[in-house]
């Protein structure tokens, strides 16, 4: 059973999405929040597996609420419910830690799929709709190689970087003339060695530092 909090200040959308949930034998809403306080508080109480989190609120916005959630909860995902997936404030709740997001108007199968894939740790979004997103926003890459850079072997920096250029397990594996399950080992050793949480955070991680400079 995967557990969910819903966080949205407009009551409808909650009920819309509870409705929708409920639906499936395997996934329970445990709470509802209507401000990122609130959201704090019911992640810190319930430990859902995954929170659906608006980004506008008032109080405390999501991507203040994101940051604190995935500061202290580490087997919490959190998705980001949005009206526009182009925006700077979803790039800045990827930054924050959000493991991807939702569009508010996308279909019912749509948003089922994405939290069970949430709470697996599966790719929510393919790499290259987060790659223009980060592209588009990103705030210039100055800051070096973030820590545990160092320790990854020249493969695993090979694949870090294919990773933020949007290629998939497949691609990579057909590009390095490696075994799917070989890119897997990889991308799991990059995640661990720079303590990253999903391959949303290698994309965001790899274009903030600069390893990665938009247009490459």
């Amino acid at each position: 059973m995967t557990t969910v909090l819903l966080v949205d200040d407009q009551e409808l959308v909650r009920t819309g999405l509870r409705m929708i949930l409920a639906a499936e034998a395997d996934l329970e809403v445990v709470g509802e929040a209507s401000d990122g306080i609130r959201a704090v508080d019911a992640a810190h109480e319930l430990t859902p597996d995954v929170v659906l989190m608006d980004i506008q609120m008032p109080e405390m916005d999501g991507i203040t609420a994101t940051r604190r959630i995935v500061g202290t909860l580490p087997g919490t995902r959190v998705l980001i419910l949005t009206s526009f997936d182009r925006s700077q404030l979803v790039y800045d709740a990827l930054v924050a830690g959000a493991s991807g997001f939702l569009l508010k108007d996308q279909p019912r199968d749509q948003i089922v799929a994405g939290v069970r894939a949430a709470a697996r740790g599966d790719e929510l979004l393919a790499p290259s709709i987060t790659r223009r997103l980060i592209e588009d926003f990103t705030r210039a890459g100055q800051a070096g190689p973030p820590p545990g850079y160092g320790q990854l072997t020249d493969r695993e920096q090979e694949v870090m970087v294919l990773v933020a250029r949007g290629r998939s397990n497949s691609e990579i594996a057909a590009e390095l003339f490696v075994s799917v399950q070989t890119v897997k080992t990889h991308v799991a050793r990059v995640l661990a060695k720079l303590g990253l949480r999903d391959r949303v955070q290698v994309v965001v991680a790899a274009y903030e530092s600069g390893i990665v400079r938009p247009g490459e």
